[in-house]
């Protein structure tokens, strides 16, 4: 890989499966300098979100307000996108709408191809991950940059971005600077932060003047104005879309809100429930491409609206709150389970509690199965959560999509009921068959019970961790009857 980061030594991102995400837990856990890196920032993040909600009242009025504003808006999403598009279009943006990864990808490319474009700078968007933007244009001979720092690191490496928010947030200073020694040509070994921060820069500086084209993502849409709102620290995303003669800006379809009102109070939690900060440094506020007169900005704009799943989820009352998401990572932060294994053992573009519930719209319930199982249903996720998502439940009802039909009423999800099998589907059978029995149920038990030496040690994934289950000697009918004589 070169000093700019290309990443068209690598076919896919999905090199990392969903499927495999059993086996990339135990391997996570096993590596101890993930879990103390991982433990120590989560510790940081935890702490820093709790010093600016430090009064619980404050910020269970503040959520309720981003909550309502985000139901609203779903409410109404279909009208607010078509006038959101319609002001754009008056603005001098070209909207497209993209169903699928492949649809979005095909319009970067007729994009690149028209402005004869061999190169891209982004900003950070994780729909770009989404679609995997970076490394199809690869294929066709066209490079992605990411200049984003912590976006930058993980295309050096080769890898996804493991946090929403902190990209590298799995990596140590000490494999960051041999990185940075090892692919970027001219760089001598060193673990000073600032110096590695200054290296991505310097890097990165000369790639703004020449790329002909720059993306980026999107936090917010206000369909009354016409305007994308962008939330930055680094000064990337305005260097992305102000100085290439092309801005692209990418995001997924529920991302609107009806008023530039609405957009505050979500700024406000999206900053504090994210970095911990009270505002970022740049808060952008893009309303199309450089008017006569103007001296800065794109001379074209283009807006891709992708959809990739999200209709489905919007399509079921119950699944329609996981839109509500404004991709803080607090839910992240939080979670005991993402707190051990990290970002990449999901193998998914969003990890962690909000990846389990998102992913599978995005990919279907076959290869996401196992996600909405990696939560101990603490309920973490959901006390943090900004905009007041049920996580716990949508994990509950994601179980129960895998294993069952949807019921009258529910929209299908893709693959739904795939986790099912026929060996469990006959022992819930019997188990309810033998319930409903007593005169067996009892008979059953008195076996069991002189047979409770025979018990095998080995009761697959609950003796993992857990002593094997046995019948007791006695039970609860024969302890009560025992207890009465004894009071006699």
């Amino acid at each position: 890989m070169s000093a700019t980061g290309s990443a068209g030594s690598q076919a896919s991102l999905t090199f990392v499966d969903p499927r495999h995400f059993k086996a990339n837990t135990r391997s996570a856990v096993d590596d101890g300098d993930l879990r103390r890196s991982f433990r120590s920032a989560m510790d940081f993040l935890q702490g820093k979100r709790a010093a600016h909600f430090g009064d619980t009242a404050e910020f269970e009025r503040l959520r309720k307000v981003g909550e309502a504003i985000r139901q609203y808006s779903l409410s109404r999403l279909p009208e607010l996108l078509e006038q959101l598009d319609e002001k754009l279009t008056q603005r001098g943006v070209t909207v497209h709408w993209a169903s699928t990864p492949e649809e979005a990808n095909r319009i970067f490319l007729e994009i690149a191809q028209a402005n004869g474009a061999d190169r891209m700078i982004k900003g950070k968007s994780m729909v770009s991950e989404e679609i995997e933007l970076n490394h199809r244009m690869a294929q066709d001979g066209i490079d992605c940059l990411e200049t984003d720092m912590g976006e930058y690191i993980v295309q050096l490496a080769g890898e996804r971005p493991s946090h929403i928010i902190m990209p590298a947030i799995h990596k140590t200073r000490q494999q960051i600077a041999a990185l940075f020694a090892r692919e970027v040509p001219g760089v001598s070994y060193t673990e000073d932060v600032d110096a590695l921060i200054a290296i991505g820069r310097r890097v990165l500086r000369e790639e703004f003047r020449d790329a002909k084209i720059g993306v980026s993502g999107v936090n917010f849409m206000v369909a009354e104005t016409g305007s994308l709102v962008l939330v930055e620290n680094e000064g990337n995303g305005r260097m992305c879309t102000t100085v290439p003669d092309v801005h692209i800006a990418i995001t997924g379809i529920e991302k609107v809100v009806e008023k530039l009102d609405h957009v505050l109070p979500l700024f406000s939690l999206l900053t504090r429930s994210a970095t911990g900060q009270a505002v970022t440094t740049y808060l952008n506020v893009i309303s199309g491409p450089r008017r006569p007169g103007e001296l800065d900005g794109p001379a074209s704009m283009h807006l891709i609206l992708l959809d990739n799943g999200r209709s489905q989820a919007y399509q079921d009352a119950d699944f329609r709150a996981t839109l509500q998401c404004i991709r803080c990572g607090a839910c992240m932060n939080h979670c005991p389970v993402y707190a051990r294994i990290g970002g990449l053992a999901y193998g998914t573009t969003y990890p962690g509690p909000i990846g389990a519930i998102i992913s599978p719209h995005l990919l279907g319930l076959e290869p996401t199965q196992d996600l909405p199982t990696a939560s101990s249903l603490c309920g973490a996720c959901s006390e943090v959560c900004p905009v007041g998502i049920p996580i716990p439940d949508l994990l509950m009802q994601l179980r129960t999509a895998a294993k069952h039909e949807a019921s009258a009423g529910h929209a299908p999800l893709a693959g739904q009921a795939t986790a099912r099998s026929w060996q469990e589907a006959f022992a819930w059978k019997t188990w309810a068959w033998v319930n409903a029995h007593p005169v067996i149920y009892r008979a059953l038990i008195r076996v069991g019970r002189g047979m409770r030496m025979l018990t095998p040690g080995w009761q697959g994934g609950w003796t993992a961790y857990r002593k094997p289950l046995k019948l007791a000697g006695k039970g609860l009918r024969g302890r009560l009857k025992e207890r009465q004589r004894l009071s006699r």
